[in-house]
C-alpha cells in the first residue's frame, strides 16, 4: 500500500495525524484555560469528559493518533537520514532557511512523548482510569481543578499543603515540556500543511506564519495555566 510503501504516503499519513493532534491541542489548552477563570467550570468540562463512552473512543482514538504520528515520525527519520548518507550533517549546514526545529524534530518528539508519558501520569491516571476501575484518589476523578492545583501547589483540599519537593518541580518540567512542543509545533503545521499542498509562493511564508501563531497561541494557553498556579504556591508559601 502506497501509504506504508512510499515516502510521499508515509509524509501524508504524517501530516494528516500531527494536524488532528494540533486540533486535539487546541481544544485541550481552551479547556485549560477555563481553570484560571472558573473551577467549577473546569470540573463540568471534567465530568463531562470523564469515563463516557465518546470520552473513551476518543482516548484510544489520540493514542492511535499518537502512536501512528511517532511510529511515522521516526520511520521518516531513518529514512532521510539512510538517504543522505555520512555526509547528512555538512549537507544538513550547507541548507539555507532550515529551522533549528526542523532539524531536531526527532528529538523534540521524544521529549514530547515522555512528557505526555508524565501528563498521564499526572491526569489520566488519576481521573478517567480511577473513574473506570473506581480506584481511590487524593481528589475524586471529576475533581480536576483539585487535581491540577494540588500537582503544581501541593495544595490539598482542606486547605493544607503537602511540602513534598515535587510540586515546583512539576511547573519546570511542563514548562519544559510546552518549550519542546512550541519548537515541535512551529516546524510541524507548517510542514504538514505544506505537504498537503500549500507550497506554493503565495502561500509559504504565509503558512509559516499561520504555523508560528497557532503553535505560540496553544504553548501560551497551556504555560499560563502553569505560571498562573506557581504563584498560587509562592503565595501559599509566604
Amino acid at each position: 500500500m502506497w501509504l506504508f510503501n512510499s515516502s510521499i504516503g508515509r509524509k501524508l499519513v504524517m501530516s494528516i495525524s500531527g494536524l488532528a493532534l494540533v486540533l486535539f491541542l487546541t481544544f485541550h489548552a481552551s479547556m485549560n484555560l477555563v481553570l484560571i477563570f472558573s473551577e467549577s467550570g473546569y470540573n463540568w468540562i471534567c465530568e463531562m469528559l470523564g469515563a463516557n463512552w465518546y470520552a473513551l473512543v476518543g482516548t484510544v482514538g489520540l493514542a492511535a493518533l499518537v502512536i501512528i504520528h511517532f511510529v511515522y515520525g521516526f520511520w521518516l527519520t531513518i529514512q532521510n537520514r539512510a538517504a543522505r548518507g555520512t555526509d547528512r550533517y555538512e549537507e544538513t549546514a550547507k541548507i539555507w532557511g532550515v529551522d533549528w526545529a526542523s532539524k531536531n524534530m526527532l528529538v523534540l518528539g521524544i521529549v514530547v512523548l515522555l512528557g505526555l508519558f508524565v501528563h498521564l501520569f499526572n491526569f489520566w491516571f488519576n481521573m478517567q482510569l480511577a473513574e473506570l476501575t473506581e480506584m481511590e484518589t487524593i481528589f475524586a476523578p471529576t475533581d480536576g481543578a483539585g487535581l491540577v492545583k494540588y500537582t503544581f501547589t501541593g495544595v490539598l483540599a482542606d486547605g493544607s499543603m503537602d511540602e513534598c519537593w515535587c510540586h515546583p518541580v512539576y511547573c519546570v518540567l511542563y514548562l519544559v515540556w510546552f518549550a519542546a512542543l512550541w519548537f515541535h509545533l512551529t516546524h510541524g503545521i507548517w510542514s504538514a500543511l505544506h505537504t498537503l499542498g500549500w507550497s506554493n509562493l503565495i502561500w509559504f511564508k504565509r503558512i509559516k506564519t499561520i504555523g508560528f501563531i497557532w503553535a505560540t497561541l496553544v504553548v501560551l494557553m497551556f504555560a499560563a495555566v502553569v505560571f498562573y498556579y506557581l504563584g498560587v504556591y509562592f503565595g501559599a508559601c509566604l
